[in-house]
């Protein structure tokens, strides 16, 4: 009992470790307190209407029209029953947010190491150096969820294909495909990709060396049994997957219809806009000293040299403009600082370690700064856009260092593993951990003694300033720059000095794993509070004050029809306010919406808008607005029944939209998309519709006889239910103001199901026979409950996979004791 009890101590102290470590950096939820952050306001907004759809029928919405006109709900919120793992995800989480992220990102890099082969005690130790990994705290207080999760579960994924190649194959199969399923599941694709990235080169090293020591069968055959978990983690989440690829392709990050007029293109995003947060060639000294190029997009102190200067030259109130960062970036919410005592083992990693691993981290580590860098290192990155398939469907390159902050942290660990228990002689040790500490540290003091050398530390724009300003901006940024060199520089002289100590026997190797320990967390918790401190949080009550509707909100939900809202009072198109937590707003904040409705703001919402603002200029009175209103066509065709120009004040009453849908005289035909979305700007949307000749079958005439007496209405509204009912004396082509989807949506008339297809380049049309009739549109994607099922199915596979595992180790053990 005694010899169980300690030969698990190190993981229950682990645990506990870990879940109050993680509670006390977020201490202020034990106060009720709740976590602002800006992506999760966002996120909250824009699943209200399919959230109380869910609440209230027990069912998924799959759609919603709460932004941008409409889109599938796929990348909002979308439960898929199907995949088992999502349960266990969620009772992972039991300590909840943001709690959960940091107990689950120590808990999986502490499995990890341990699957390494590292001694519990040391794999402490980088436990708490990947879950207080600066990058990590920093995305959690942006509220990016889905990110932080993935991040937490990748280190079990590379536990598993480590512990599947080098000790035991089908326990390291089974770890990989739950870990996997996990980590798919998280639903951040690109912390994902850039995962499978790091892993293909830990499998190329290991391919190297099984061709160097002629183990080329056994590799090639536990490569081949490790493509079962890998199907099986795919599959669990296919759901997901098959909706999120299925919706790619119309997303921003499909291909686009419209025939370019530029060459700085990739079949996914534009090659600018991967790369508009690129990092610095010089910036990748953040990796060892946070405020190397300033920290992050903050503004000065008041008691900053900055603030000093513009309150004598009676700029005081100018402070905000004026941010610490200087690098490259447009902004930042901080480095990717990686510590400096792991980037210092890292170094004494690469000194000390051998065989694959060592290079699998290495190269990988260095793989993830080259393309970081974006179009600073433009050739490299053109490989990658251009060839690797996947790639150009991701922007801000500079999320890859997500796999230096996995690695520089292994690699350290397994440099002291070797450091402490391996084979090499004392003499070797010292000279590798003198080498080590005089590159590392020699760095960090050389940036102390001329800190001139991190460049001029002023942004392009700057050098216009006054002299008295560029004076105080860089006495300020070198302050920054020279106290955190000097602060590095101590982290890691103290700990080569516990590893000196230890290897001259002054301290044993556990007192020194302690120590080193302490001296991680230290270096990290005081950087991470530079970005997330307890100013992040608030009580509950005021975090839902947040939700709570504004004038102009109040006065439009007396509206109980249908229309969408534009709210021009804030950034329409990338409003992260609640316009869309009560209304259906024509605007929006989502990384992924439809590349047609992006299209058709850039050409022509934007010209709407700009004939509102135009007449803004000289109106005196509402009614002054309204001829610009009347002429602006897209948005009334869009059914924007309400403006709001001011929160605080009662909206613009639209009599001009469209309405819910509307016959048309004319039926356009044209060839392709420029010609589609060129025509819509010149039209009467009420009276012609656009369409493109690949629907020439289902409008076989362009003219159609409307009657005084004719019309059509929304009588019923669910996100993913709309139901008209129509009178008309004769066929009649009607335009409806919804967003086309071909993939799901399907229309009925009179419960037969009728053809409908594009008009005006983002909405549903119909020919509809005469007479009075109930027209139904239900959205119910095949691609769902397709993956639906294959999740069910392949979840049920895995979970008779561990339990027989389970059942193995059991009746193996219970074998041994009989005999």
């Amino acid at each position: 009992m005694k010899e169980s009890f300690k030969k698990y101590l190190p993981h229950i102290v682990a645990f506990v470790l870990f879940t109050v470590l993680s509670f006390a950096y977020f201490f202020p939820v034990l106060e009720g307190k709740v976590l602002k952050a800006n992506d999760s306001i966002v996120a909250k907004v824009n699943m209200e209407e399919i959230a109380e759809y869910r609440n209230e029928t027990g069912e998924e919405a799959l759609w919603t029209n709460s932004i941008f006109g409409g889109m599938p709900a796929y990348l909002i919120s979308t439960k898929y029953p199907g995949n088992l793992f999502s349960y266990v995800n969620k009772v992972l989480q039991v300590y909840g947010r943001p709690v959960a992220f940091v107990f689950l990102s120590m808990l999986s890099f502490y499995i990890m190491l341990l699957l390494f082969g590292v001694n519990p005690w040391l794999a402490i130790v980088g436990a708490c150096a990947y879950g207080f990994s600066p990058y990590l705290i920093q995305v959690i207080a942006a509220g990016h969820n889905t990110k932080s999760l993935a991040l937490a579960y990748a280190p079990l994924v590379v536990g598993g294909v480590h512990y599947a190649y080098q000790k035991d194959l089908l326990k390291g199969c089974i770890i990989f495909a739950v870990a996997l399923a996990l980590e798919i599941g998280a639903n951040h694709p690109q912390i994902t990709y850039y995962l499978a990235i790091s892993l293909m080169v830990y499998v190329i090293a290991q391919f190297i060396y099984s061709i160097k020591q002629k183990t080329i069968a056994s590799f090639i055959k536990k490569s081949l049994v490790l493509l079962i978990p890998i199907i099986l983690g795919v599959c669990v989440n296919f759901g997901n997957l098959y909706t999120t690829y299925e919706y790619g392709k119309y997303s921003m990050r499909g291909k686009s219809d419209l025939v370019a007029n530029h060459e700085n293109v990739s079949e996914g995003l534009d090659k600018d806009y991967i790369t508009q947060w690129s990092y610095g060639v010089g910036e990748t000294m953040n990796l060892l000293i946070p405020n190397f190029k300033g920290g992050s997009s903050k503004p000065f102190d008041s008691n900053s040299e900055t603030a000093k200067a513009l309150r004598k030259n009676n700029n005081a109130s100018y402070l905000s403009m004026f941010q610490k960062y200087w690098g490259d970036q447009p902004m930042t919410e901080g480095p990717n600082y990686l510590g400096a005592i792991m980037a210092f083992l890292f170094v004494l990693g690469i000194i000390i370690l051998k065989g694959p691993e060592k290079w699998w981290l290495l190269i990988a580590t260095a793989l993830s700064i080259l393309l970081a860098w974006g179009h600073n290192f433009m050739w490299f990155t053109d490989i990658f856009i251009d060839h690797f398939p996947g790639y150009n469907k991701f922007r801000a390159v500079t999320m890859i260092l997500t796999i230096a902050q996995l690695c520089v942290p292994l690699m350290g660990i397994l440099a002291l593993k070797e450091f402490f228990t391996g084979t090499m002689t004392d003499a070797e040790k010292r000279k590798s951990l003198f080498i080590a500490t005089g590159v590392v540290g020699g760095l960090t003091l050389l940036f102390t003694i001329i800190p001139s050398l991190a460049g001029s530390f002023l942004n392009s724009y700057e050098s216009e300033y006054p002299e008295w300003l560029t004076t105080a901006l860089i006495a300020d940024r070198k302050d920054l720059l020279v106290s955190d060199s000097l602060r590095s520089l101590a982290f890691v002289i103290l700990t080569a000095v516990v590893l000196f100590l230890s290897l001259k026997k002054k301290i044993n190797i556990q007192s020194a794993c302690i120590l080193i320990g302490v001296l991680v967390f230290a270096d990290l918790w005081f950087v991470d509070k530079r970005y997330l401190g307890s100013d992040k949080f608030e009580m509950a009550s005021k975090y839902e004050q947040s939700f709570s509707p504004t004038t102009a909100n109040n006065y439009i939900l007396q509206d109980k029809s249908e229309y969408r809202v534009l709210n021009l009072a804030v950034s329409t198109f990338n409003d992260n306010s609640t316009t869309s937590y009560f209304h259906h707003s024509v605007g929006g904040y989502h990384g992924a919406k439809m590349k047609r409705y992006q299209e058709l703001i850039d050409s022509a919402i934007y010209k709407d808008l700009s004939l509102f603002s135009k007449a803004s200029q000289s109106a005196t009175t509402v009614g002054d607005l309204l001829p610009a209103v009347e002429q602006m066509s897209i948005i009334n065709m869009l059914n924007t029944k309400y403006i709001i120009y001011n929160n605080d004040a009662p909206p613009i009453q639209n009599t001009f939209a469209n309405g819910n849908a509307w016959f048309v005289d004319k039926a356009t035909l044209v060839d392709n998309a420029n010609e589609e979305i060129a025509k819509i700007q010149v039209i009467d949307p009420k009276n012609e519709a656009v369409i493109d000749k690949k629907f020439s079958q289902q409008v076989t005439k362009q003219s159609f006889q409307r009657d005084e007496e004719d019309h059509i209405e929304l009588t019923s509204y669910q996100p993913n239910r709309l139901v008209y009912k129509y009178s008309a004396n004769s066929d009649q082509l009607a335009v409806f103001s919804e967003i086309y989807y071909p993939k799901g949506w399907t229309c009925y008339v009179d419960g037969k199901e009728t053809e409908h297809f594009r008009a005006d380049y983002v909405l549903r049309a119909a020919v509809l026979p005469a007479g009075t009739h109930e027209v139904v549109f239900e959205f119910k994607p095949k691609s769902y409950y397709t993956g639906n099922t294959i999740s069910l199915a392949s979840s049920l596979i895995l979970v008779l996979a561990i339990a027989g595992m389970i059942a193995k180790k059991y009746v193996g053990k219970k074998d041994k004791k009989e005999n």
